[in-house]
C-alpha cells in the first residue's frame, strides 16, 4: 500500500481512490472517496447526496478548467502522474492554486517519486501519495532541497530579488 504524506509527516489515508471508472454509484466504498473527473461529470448530483466527503481526480491529460465551476464541492482534489516523465499535472496545481484559487489539499498521485516532490511542492501541492517502491520517511528530506529560491511560485510567488528589497 502506498505512502501518503502530508505536509511533512507520513500519515494513514482516509481516503479511498476509486480508479475503475465504471463503478456503479450504488457500489462506491463508503467514507471518504476519491473519484475520477469523469464519474464525477456523470454524476455530481448522486454523489452530492451520499455520505461521506467526495474528492476528484485529475488524469494527466485532464485540464484544471474542467473542475473550476465545481471547485468549492471538493476538500482535496488529487492530480494524477501516469510516469515519472510526465510533468503536466505540475501546471493543473499551479492553475487550481493561482487562477482558481483553490486552497483544500492538493494530491499528488500515480507514479510518485522523491525526486519530485521539492517542486511539487512549490506548484502548490501539500500532500503526496507515493509509489509503492518508494521509501516516504526518507523522502520526507526532498521536500525542501535548497534554503532559498531565486524564482516565485506558488508557495512564495515573489521572486528573490524582491524578497530582498522588502528586507
Amino acid at each position: 500500500m502506498p505512502s501518503l504524506i502530508k505536509g511533512s509527516e507520513v500519515i494513514e489515508d482516509a481516503w479511498q481512490l476509486v480508479t475503475d471508472r465504471e463503478t456503479p454509484i450504488t457500489d462506491l466504498p463508503k467514507g471518504d472517496i476519491i473519484v475520477p473527473l469523469s464519474m464525477w461529470k456523470s454524476n455530481a448530483d448522486a454523489l452530492r447526496k451520499r455520505k461521506g466527503s467526495i474528492a476528484i481526480w485529475l488524469d494527466a491529460d485532464e485540464e484544471a478548467e474542467d473542475i473550476a465551476d465545481d471547485i468549492q464541492h471538493f476538500r482535496l482534489i488529487a492530480i494524477n502522474f501516469p510516469s515519472f516523465a510526465d510533468g503536466r499535472g505540475l501546471s493543473s496545481a499551479v492553475l487550481l492554486r493561482t487562477r482558481f484559487g483553490f486552497e483544500g489539499e492538493l494530491r499528488a498521485i500515480g507514479d510518485i517519486r522523491r525526486d519530485w516532490l521539492s517542486y511539487m511542492r512549490r506548484c502548490g501541492f501539500d500532500s503526496y501519495q507515493m509509489s509503492s517502491d518508494e521509501d516516504a520517511r526518507r523522502a520526507i528530506d526532498s521536500l525542501v532541497v535548497m534554503s532559498d529560491y531565486y524564482q516565485g511560485s506558488v508557495v512564495e510567488p515573489a521572486p528573490l530579488y524582491r524578497r530582498k528589497q522588502r528586507n
